[in-house]
């Protein structure tokens, strides 16, 4: 009854399963936890596993393959999707009330409300998957409010997102919150290794990733790498000129420049975090780093005023429309 292609959360995806059969699942539902775990997948799962012609997702019958491969269509028989767009990285109003993209061209048939209220597809239910809930704005968030608090019968929200600190309180109000954990190291690297990945990476790899699959990518990973030993080497007193070259969002990226930084500002926090275990005798999370982490452990680095610099620009990373300055900024806190 479940999908091959997906790694762990084996406990959530039958409870899940339980209770859609049992006629007990919410309306409106809140997948958390960190990012590249699987939320989404999971979500899929729900909306496959009706269109499979053997009721699994078994992920070879014709209806499995609607939901095959990386280039998801936004709308299928059973299932909608309302995913961030352009550069600003958002979900706007006019998707959600008219379901067209930035340049009013149609991404899919109806706006969100009215394909909510169709007729499901018999022995099926209407799943409206939310990616990335967090890039809800205001205006696109309130619209969604009364159908998220009542949903038509047979149909259920799915929203996605690994920032629910970030999602309007009335929205979380409204949904039943389901968290997800990291998977367990030897389950991401599994899937890492199915993707190509050698026991040459395999530390750094698992460091970076904390049971995610953030950098099933080369380059993505790669980049990560590259940051944190831009970060250090900053620390270690190299001009922000030489080292941070990493750092600054790439411009011909599709992803939004703040989420772009946001990558680069949290491995900062957890190479602070890691400095302040190596001081008290702990191994850092980022353990392929150790040798430099304990030499910078030995410099008298004030910590706390660094990661409050980044605590601030994580806080404002919405409204910046400068990297470069804001990531000076946070460089001269750590040598100041």
């Amino acid at each position: 009854m479940y999908s091959p292609d997906i790694v762990g959360h084996q406990a959530i995806r039958q409870r899940l399963l339980e209770r859609l059969q049992e006629g007990r699942i919410r309306g409106s539902l809140l997948f958390t936890g960190p990012d590249g775990i699987g939320k989404r997948r999971v979500a899929l799962e729900m909306a496959q596993r009706e269109i499979c012609f053997r009721k699994t997702a078994c992920g070879l019958c014709e209806g499995c393959q609607l939901f095959a491969g990386d280039d998801l269509p936004f709308e299928l028989p059973n299932l909608l999707r309302i995913t961030p767009e352009g550069k600003s990285g958002v979900i706007r109003i006019d998707q959600i009330r008219e379901g067209l993209d930035s340049n009013n061209q149609p991404r899919f048939s109806r706006g969100v409300i009215e394909w909510a209220a169709l007729a499901p597809a018999m022995g099926c239910h209407r799943w409206i998957l939310v990616e990335e809930a967090h890039r809800l704005n205001e205006s696109s968030g309130n619209i969604l409010l009364k159908t998220l608090e009542e949903p038509p019968p047979d149909t259920h929200f799915i929203l996605v997102t690994h920032r629910p600190e970030a999602l309007l309180q009335t929205i979380r109000s409204r949904c039943e919150r389901i968290p997800f954990a990291p998977l367990a190291l030897r389950e991401a690297w599994a899937v890492a290794q199915r993707n190509g990945w050698k026991d040459l990476d395999h530390d750094r790899w698992s460091a970076l990733g904390e049971g995610s699959l953030r950098f099933l990518d080369e380059a993505v990973f790669r980049r990560a790498e590259a940051q944190v030993e831009a970060w250090i080497a900053l620390m270690e007193g190299r001009p922000f000129g030489e080292a941070a070259g990493p750092l600054q969002p790439e411009k011909e990226s599709a992803r939004a420049q703040g989420e772009q930084l946001r990558q680069p500002l949290e491995l900062l926090l957890r190479l602070l975090a890691d400095l302040a275990r190596v001081r008290t005798g702990e191994t850092p999370t980022l353990a392929p780093w150790r040798e430099e982490l304990g030499f910078l452990a030995t410099q008298s680095m004030d910590l706390k005023a660094p990661q409050e610099a980044v605590l601030q620009a994580l806080r404002h990373l919405p409204r910046n429309l400068s990297p470069e300055p804001l990531l000076r900024e946070v460089a001269l806190s750590l040598v100041s």
